[in-house]
């Protein structure tokens, strides 16, 4: 066993051993002992940074099940340790915010717990090369993930929440087994690395198509794509530092790596093309049109997540795009895997400091209700500059990172118009369209985000704390977050050729060109088109009061969350009903139930056996 296997089983045993310790040491927050590990973790991988810029990848295999394919095979190159250093580094802030967040009277030791237990889960997805293992992992960042939703358990809406999220994602995962069994039968292999070599013979398998489809819809659930997206608003009921690290930077950016891994395999069919990028932008004008009405912190950072993963899983769409093109041609698409990287890390930045803020509002205030907020720019001016930073970076305004991505993004989105594919130099026109549509009431919901907490009239009478400024310690981990906001928008060199060039080149397979980040282009159509998102989403801004009453007066039958209760509620009754209906409470009739079924699959499996007398 290698060092890196041992580092991804590292947190899964701290795991084990975090509840020991907090029964040993309460004196002392229980985060100062788990601290130390996602650092370390952190620095480990920074040290693959200039294995993967040279091109070169590193694979080391255990053979663990070999009869049933299941080998602990671990895979680095520039997509999995980007995916690699976003859990660790982010896991590290987190887990430092946490500490001032939570209390000590708190049950920390099953938070840290839970918390160890899902990033060695997501190290796992995002390094595993054998899809079984893959798969084990994956079901088990659903598992620990609702444990951590659900940490409040006292609180109905936080358990709603995680059976939701465990349900849908569950239902995902099961959909991607079925993808993964047809891969591997019609690959003969479990190893993605050989599925990748040996392409051709999947696409000619008759099971193609429908291994794509599964493999999209496991894809689609966890990243919160439409229509699977309601799960991820009623998640919000968990700690702030769950919501700031599962919904931010690594469960729902899970699905984004299975989509941008799979993408040399699928990206020949047309219909991986359409269906990645059709649905992430219906998926990002959706949830941003739903994030300008809510009323709640959490709510509006939950829709505006969902949007901002649906931008990124367009780029993932325009981006396959390339292979069906060669040269220069090819390249104009590659393009948008690189805007999809950079802004997979810059989200990551801007949207975990805006969950850690809301989090210090809320705890400095007693509130997330922008109705009862407002006026705080004084009281907290820190958290107040923060927000600034994150939220405009959000609404991609230079100088921040979020300008520079969205740049790129809707570049790609103007530049796909011009490709003769299955009529996107037709019906194609409608792509950029739909994306600044969505980029506007992005802008909308980014900037109100920063005057419905911090400008206006302050009114303490309306707030059920004293408003103060947030603790120190709970305010290091955004700080961080926002100078890397500034950083990479001033500097994006630092990334591109150290990881965004690297993982670009895992996805597309191809040598793509050194990338470049400028914060003018000239005058492009992409300039005129940020032009119109500023001009026409302050008009939108000074005008919110009139039309978002349309918004709000959606019926509830529209609504995928009333169809989803309706139906939970329907089979409730209808299994209720049946099992009532031989679950009569009498040992006899039990007994005849279970040994008849035991007796009719008994004869069922002799019947399917062939033998010789």
């Amino acid at each position: 066993m290698s060092w890196l296997h041992i580092v991804v089983l590292l947190p899964l045993i701290f795991a084990l051993i975090i509840p020991c310790i907090y029964r040993l040491h309460k004196r002392i927050h229980l985060g100062w002992f788990v601290l130390p590990l996602p650092i370390v973790l952190f620095i480990y991988f920074l040290t693959y940074i200039k294995t993967t810029m040279s091109g070169d990848t590193v694979m080391q295999e255990v053979n663990w099940m070999p009869k049933f394919g299941m080998n602990f095979d671990l895979y680095i190159d520039g997509l999995s340790l980007l995916f690699s250093l976003l859990i660790t580094g982010i896991g590290s802030l987190i887990v430092l915010y946490s500490i001032s967040y939570l209390s000590r009277k708190e049950q920390l030791g099953n938070f840290y717990c839970y918390l160890l237990l899902f990033m060695g889960a997501m190290l796992g997805v995002v390094l595993s090369d054998n899809i079984i293992v893959l798969y084990l992992f994956w079901e088990l960042t659903s598992f620990s993930s609702f444990l951590l939703i659900s940490f409040w358990r006292t609180n109905q809406r936080s358990i709603y929440g995680a059976q939701k999220s465990m349900l849908i994602t569950v239902f995902g995962g099961l959909s991607l087994l079925g993808g993964l069994i047809l891969l591997s039968i019609s690959a003969n292999t479990t190893s993605i690395r050989t599925m990748i070599d040996h392409v051709g013979d999947i696409q000619t398998s008759p099971f193609f198509i429908l291994s794509m489809v599964f493999v999209l819809i496991g894809a689609m659930t966890k990243s919160a794509q439409f229509p699977f997206y309601i799960w991820l608003p009623d998640a919000m009921e968990a700690p702030t530092p769950v919501s700031a690290y599962l919904h931010s930077a690594t469960m729902v950016k899970a699905g984004l790596y299975l989509v941008a891994r799979m993408t040399p395999i699928y990206a020949v069919s047309q219909g991986w093309v359409w269906t990645v990028t059709i649905v992430g932008l219906i998926t990002l004008i959706w949830a941003s049109l739903n994030a300008t009405k809510q009323q709640d912190l959490k709510g509006i950072l939950a829709f505006s997540t969902v949007s901002q993963l649906g931008m990124i899983m367009s780029m993932l769409g325009i981006g396959a795009v390339s292979y069906h093109f060669e040269g220069a041609e090819s390249q104009l698409y590659i393009a948008a895997f690189t805007a999809a990287i950079f802004h997979l890390i810059n989200h990551a930045t801007f949207k975990g400091a805006l969950f850690m803020i809301t989090g210090a509002v809320d705890h400095a205030t007693g509130t997330r209700d922008v109705k009862k907020l407002g006026g705080l720019m004084t009281v907290m001016p820190i958290s107040f500059t923060l927000t600034i930073i994150t939220s405009l970076s959000m609404a991609g305004i230079p100088p921040f990172n979020g300008f520079l991505s969205k740049e790129s993004f809707l570049e790609s989105m103007i530049e796909v118009t011009h490709a003769d594919i299955l009529s996107l130099d037709t019906f194609g026109i409608l792509i950029p369209i739909v994306a600044i549509i969505g980029s506007i009431f992005t802008f909308v919901y980014a900037v109100r985000f920063i005057g419905q907490i911090f400008l206006g009239s302050y009114r303490p009478q309306s707030l059920p704390k004293s408003a103060h400024e947030a603790p120190k310690l709970m305010l290091i981990a955004p700080t961080i977050l926002a100078l890397l906001v500034i950083v990479f928008g001033l500097f994006p060199a630092i990334l591109t050729s150290t990881l965004i060039d690297p993982a670009t080149s895992a996805i597309s397979q191809a040598n793509s060109k050194p990338s470049s980040f400028h914060l003018f282009y000239g005058f492009t159509p992409a300039f005129f088109a940020t032009l119109l998102i500023y001009i026409v989403g302050i008009i939108l801004i000074l005008t919110f009061k009139y039309w978002v009453r349309l918004l709000r007066m959606q019926p509830n039958k529209l609504q995928l969350n009333y169809w989803y209760d309706t139906t939970g509620k329907y089979s409730s009754h209808v299994s209720s009903n049946f099992t009532d209906s031989y679950v009569t409470g009498f040992t006899r009739n039990n007994l005849v139930i279970l040994f008849t079924s035991f007796i009719v699959l008994a004869i069922i499996a002799l019947s399917l056996t062939p033998f010789k007398l």
